[in-house]
């Protein structure tokens, strides 16, 4: 019995094709969340493909409604081998974003995996099903090896994670005792870089806002009208101009993060954006000025122009438009006041003469940042060391946005987020895919983290 049997039947799991086969069942399950009409199929994901694995290494299971009206369920399960034992919460999704089939390229299916050299091309298979199936394969290779997983371990598994994980912050306070642990450990987002093995504390949060403003009188003749009555189109994009500059510079200075922590600009110091093969060439002397591309992802907030509209850009016509719309995105890190956001943004509008237009805040999630000198962090990076021989890429949050405010806040747990994917994965878009290098390591490193866990007290 030891770690190098566990790691290799992991990786023999990977080689013999197996892990294969059971991606591309998961796959062909066209869990889109934002579709009333799969609902069946979240559920049918859920029972048959999360539940049924985790029962085959002891773990009690159940099936919690949703308290959100309408939104899909959670599976929550435990292995609890003993109380002298560290617990570990995991966490998955199984739903995706919508297929969009007539965009893949190469006669490709989003609901077939199809391997083209190191490329595994499937909708999903980055986010989130390659992850949390290589988190369960890693658990099965220990529980194989070993006969028990050496530590406690309980699950909390949405679909709905797609269209902004509605009922998991109320499910987790309602279960706030069954769902204690001593930390998470969870996979989603990209790796920092393809070949560098990557952890990762929190998150930046996100908040969408639209802005809208329309004329009470309609549409008027560009020619009879223009140059005595405010175009919405005009207002809006000087409006949008004073959020954020010409340079991607954000202009509320009440939307601004605090100065970066001198410990998350070390650990954030040596990283590179934009390396990686595909990656598009980085915008010169674009965003806050002073900072390094790193720091711009993953130290400072972003403010992004999402959608715009105003009259017909299709069929034009010359009129004044009746009204405007945009929706934008802040990316905030942990220390912005987001809760004022409405308040901030609308007294900046003001001040700057734009009193006419309405904000409305649409979602928001908050930042969530773990201390990257907790024992927890130190562990991590020893085991996958360990198990690759390479230095871990340590991010003191991912540059997007997941539900990890439920876990650092509502649970209050340390969580160590270690991703399997990769920036060029093209998640969310056609042909998303992953990397079986990068896979198969994970697989291997994942069981090596598995495995460290379960010799904690021994």
């Amino acid at each position: 019995m030891s770690r190098q049997n566990a790691i290799a039947q992991a990786r023999s799991h990977f080689d013999s094709g197996v892990f294969f086969t059971t991606l591309g069942r998961r796959v062909a399950l066209a869990t889109e969340s934002q579709r009333a009409d799969s609902a069946p199929l979240l559920r049918h994901y859920l029972s048959e493909e999360i539940e049924s694995q985790l029962v085959l290494l002891g773990f009690v299971c159940e099936i919690v409604e949703n308290p959100v009206p309408g939104m899909p369920p959670f599976l929550v399960g435990e292995r609890i081998e003993s109380p002298a034992r560290p617990t570990v919460l995991l966490y998955g999704h199984g739903d995706v974003i919508g297929g969009d089939a007539a965009n893949w390229s190469n006669g490709r299916s989003p609901w077939e995996v199809k391997a083209e050299d190191d490329r595994w091309y499937g909708r999903g298979i980055a986010d989130n099903k390659a992850q949390h199936s290589i988190n369960l394969a890693a658990l099965a290779a220990v529980f194989a090896e070993r006969g028990e997983l050496g530590f406690n371990a309980k699950i909390i598994f949405e679909m709905g994670e797609e269209v902004g994980s509605p009922g998991l912050g109320a499910v987790c306070e309602m279960l706030r005792e069954r769902l204690s642990a001593d930390l998470l450990i969870a996979s989603d987002g990209p790796r920092q870089r393809a070949p560098s093995p990557t952890v990762f504390l929190g998150s930046r949060g996100a908040l969408h806002f639209r802005l809208s403003i329309s004329n009470p009188f309609g549409a008027r003749h560009s020619g009879n009208w223009g140059g005595v009555l405010a175009n919405p189109a005009t207002l809006m994009a000087n409006a949008l101009a004073s959020l954020v500059d010409g340079r991607g510079r954000i202009r509320i200075n009440g939307l601004l993060p605090p100065p970066i922590p001198t410990q998350v600009r070390a650990r954030v110091a040596d990283l590179e954006i934009g390396k990686d093969e595909g990656d598009p060439p980085l915008s010169p002397n674009w965003g806050e000025p002073g900072l390094t591309p790193a720091e711009r992802v993953f130290a400072w907030n972003t403010l992004e122009v999402l959608a715009m509209q105003a009259g017909n850009v299709a069929a034009p016509v010359s009129a004044i438009p009746r009204a405007a719309e945009a929706v934008c995105q802040l990316r905030f890190v942990v220390g912005t006041d987001w809760k004022r956001a409405k308040e901030l943004i609308e007294a900046h509008l003001a001040r700057e003469g734009f009193d006419g237009i309405e904000v409305t805040i649409e979602a928001s999630g908050g930042a969530t940042r773990l201390d990257p000198d907790n024992p927890w962090v130190t562990f991590a990076e020893r085991s996958i060391e360990a198990t690759t021989g390479k230095r871990v890429t340590l991010l003191p949050n991912l540059g997007g946005t997941i539900p990890n405010e439920c876990f650092a806040d509502t649970l209050g747990l340390p969580t160590i987020w270690i991703p399997h994917s990769y920036p060029g994965c093209r998640q969310h878009a056609p042909d998303e895919h992953v990397l079986a290098p990068v896979m198969r390591e994970a697989l291997e490193l994942m069981t090596g983290v598995f495995w460290d866990l379960g010799e904690q007290l021994r």
